[in-house]
């Protein structure tokens, strides 16, 4: 007897493709969803680093922040321009701390240093509209603590930058506390509140907020 053998017919072959594609086009959907799913978290986790990085380094300058009277009245007749001050502004904070670190061996510096903080539009050519929290640094006291220094880009992409001082008398928040005036000469805030406002992932503001406690918040004495 004869067996009849039959192949597959045009529909199937076309019916086995088609299945074929449809399971390709999937895993192909699935693995571009991993990667961009993998770069969003990535992106997100290193931008939470850059915030966390940021505020760390500004608490630890701003908590090791002083006002001292020791400085020659020869030079600084008015009290108000001495080489120490805490000129604190809700969106700006210029002061003098001991917190600098020397990066260069047998560089003329000390722990102490001028560090300012600001937000401040972007000079970057590709990154026009964008403003970034920059810090102004001059690790030699004795100038004018709102010139000189280099000034580099904190954190980026920074939409504003708010500072709030802690009057421990009142007992509540203020906007700003500016030691060369006579009644705050002599003393600091107990802490200092530093919020930053940036995009996050999805495009919306977030708020990322901490609390730096000033060690010497009483002036240095002079002897």
């Amino acid at each position: 007897m004869r067996r009849a053998f039959r192949g597959f017919t045009l529909m199937e072959v076309m019916v086995a493709v088609a299945i074929t594609a449809l399971i390709g086009t999937i895993v192909s959907m699935a693995f571009q969803t991993g990667f961009r799913a993998k770069e969003v978290v990535e992106g997100e986790a290193e931008r939470y680093r850059m915030v966390r990085v940021a505020l760390n380094r500004m608490a630890r300058e701003v908590g090791s922040a002083f006002v001292s009277d020791r400085y020659d009245p020869k030079r600084y007749r008015d009290a108000n321009d001495r080489p120490t001050n805490f000129v604190g502004e809700q969106d700006r904070l210029l002061f003098t701390t001991f917190a600098h670190q020397r990066l260069y061996t047998d560089s003329k510096e000390s722990d102490q240093a001028v560090v300012e903080y600001f937000v401040e539009n972007s000079t970057e050519k590709n990154a026009r509209g964008r403003q970034d929290l920059k810090r102004r640094v001059n690790p030699n006291i004795g100038e004018r603590m709102d010139r000189g220094g280099t000034t580099d880009v904190l954190f980026e992409g920074v939409k504003k930058v708010e500072f709030a001082y802690w009057d421990s008398t009142r007992k509540e928040w203020d906007d700003e506390w500016d030691t060369r005036r006579n009644e705050k000469k002599s003393i600091l805030p107990t802490r200092v509140r530093i919020t930053v406002t940036a995009l996050d992932e999805n495009g919306k503001e977030a708020r990322y907020t901490t609390q730096a406690r000033i060690m010497l918040n009483t002036e240095l004495p002079r002897f």
